[in-house]
């Protein structure tokens, strides 16, 4: 019996409106040019719309612009995947979607290359085969993106988490096969963090590996729109990053996998604003493993950019993180990349500082790109 999960239904996905449909034309019949630079067709789709879109033959390179952007933080919605987490649903709150749709903003955008991954609640429904058949159906469908879209896109390829053995698996087709960037993580599975010994076998081979895993959040089993009228977006989206990153923290895994490039969303989520207690739970239980607290892991870690570029969000995480360790995502579809430009405008970084961000770290963590 497969589990429909409410996790995906109750709030929009990634961009925490309310659980309402969102009206609008179906997305077959939505051009690529009826999208607005700075806002989102929003459409109530169902399945049965979304079946019928495909992959197109490919056509342009990379736009030429000078500062180009890397985006680390684009979704993709495979017409399988969304009909899996629909099913037996109706008039749920999505966007749509098409690789033309994504190819328009980034080009609105001035984005080179768009770094792929699902979006929540990802691959596991419920029922572990599910989990393995589509972890491969999404992976191999942006491989083919990849390969139809030369230069235009990147993979941060799915796993069928909780299930460990079939995670070891589909890593191995997925970097040695489909040669995917990275791996994509969800903050939670169930009950279970990142940092849980459960998944240990899964970062071990990551770490032995040096691959990059990209993390994003989800509504967490725990927290589920605690405050009357707010979609569990708006605050445990980004508070699951957090409790992510204290368990990989915490129980020894960041530490053991030292090999590991992490890049986290949103800007760390809430992270910057817990650090004090993050090292105040140091000092009193004294880890072994932070002999010098949990800080240098902390500025280790990747952060980028996308809903987290408001002036405060920036401050506060430019004093966690040194300017090597901040990343230019969007978000897309859920936000357009023009929000992401805006914010760091806004900011008022340097002409160098906003090149680090927009590209420059991303090619060093991803050399590939600077072909």
């Amino acid at each position: 019996m497969i589990r429909k999960s409410n996790r995906f239904f109750q709030s929009c996905v990634c961009c925490g409106t309310d659980d309402s449909v969102i009206q609008g034309p179906r997305i077959d019949t939505i051009s690529p040019n009826s999208v607005s630079r700075r806002g989102f067709v929003a459409g109530a789709l169902g399945a049965g719309s979304l079946l019928a879109t495909g992959l197109k033959p490919a056509r342009a390179q990379a736009p030429a612009v000078a500062k180009p952007r890397i985006d680390v933080h684009h979704h993709f919605l495979p017409p399988f995947h969304i009909e899996a987490m629909m099913a037996g649903r109706s008039g749920s709150p999505l966007k749509p979607w098409t690789p033309e749709i994504s190819l328009k903003d980034m080009d609105a955008s001035g984005v080179s290359t768009a770094i792929l991954s699902i979006v929540q609640p990802g691959v596991y429904l419920g029922d572990i085969e599910q989990a393995k058949r589509l972890s491969r159906q999404c992976n191999e469908y942006a491989a083919k993106m990849v390969r139809d879209y030369p230069g235009r896109f990147g993979l941060w390829a799915t796993l069928p988490l909780p299930d460990v053995e079939g995670s070891l698996k589909e890593i191995e087709y997925a970097m040695d096969v489909l040669k995917a960037d990275g791996i994509g993580l969800l903050t939670s599975v169930g009950p279970k963090y990142l940092g849980d010994p459960a998944f240990a076998p899964v970062f071990d081979e990551l770490n032995r590996r040096k691959a990059i895993v990209y993390t994003h959040p989800l509504t967490p089993n725990c927290c589920d729109s605690l405050v009357p009228g707010i979609p569990a977006g708006v605050i445990e989206y980004t508070t699951d990053t957090t409790r992510t990153i204290a368990s990989l923290l915490f129980s020894g895994t960041a530490a053991r996998c030292p090999d590991i490039k992490f890049i986290f969303s949103h800007s760390g989520g809430t992270l910057p604003f817990l650090t004090g207690r993050f090292i105040q739970q140091a000092k009193v239980q004294k880890y072994s493993f932070l002999p010098n607290g949990p800080m240098p892991e902390l500025k280790k870690f990747f952060y980028e950019i996308a809903q987290g570029n408001t002036p405060g969000q920036l401050a506060a995480l430019l004093k966690l993180a040194p300017m090597s360790q901040i990343m230019w995502g969007s978000d897309f579809p859920f936000r357009p990349g023009v929000e992401a430009i805006e914010g760091l405008a806004e900011y008022g970084f340097s002409a160098e500082d906003l090149l680090t961000i927009n590209n420059g770290n991303a090619m060093k963590l991803l050399p590939r790109l600077k072909a």
